[in-house]
């Protein structure tokens, strides 16, 4: 009896601990969406403003206020951002890799063998 018990508990705890692995995933995987996408949104005005002169004006959101300034002031912060996003970006997928072969490793350690993923 008392093995039985102590054989669910252990179940109940790697189901909990598979589960806690499958959150922090998707929780990467969320963040790598929304980095992505507001890479992409950066690409898009960088492709826009560099062939405009320097000196024509256009706009900025800077904390939720839109402020006037020249392609030739918005330009290199922009660029600075879109490359740390890329840099952001790269780190996470690292992230999201080593935390898979962590759950991996996991699971072979532990024999686990998921029924519906």
């Amino acid at each position: 009896m008392a093995q039985q018990v102590a054989s669910a508990k252990r179940q109940q705890d790697l189901q909990v601990q598979y589960s806690n692995y499958k959150d922090t995933l998707q929780a990467i995987a969320q963040k790598i969406g929304d980095v992505e996408q507001e890479a992409e949104e950066h690409k898009l005005v960088l492709e826009t403003l560099i062939p405009l002169p320097e000196d024509r004006k256009c706009f900025r959101m800077i904390n939720g206020v839109l402020v006037e300034r020249t392609v030739g002031d918005v330009l290199p912060a922009l660029q600075t951002n879109a490359d740390g996003l890329k840099k952001v970006l790269e780190d996470l997928v690292k992230q999201y890799r080593t935390k898979q072969d962590d759950m991996e490793k996991w699971k072979k350690k532990n024999n686990i063998q998921v029924v519906q993923q």
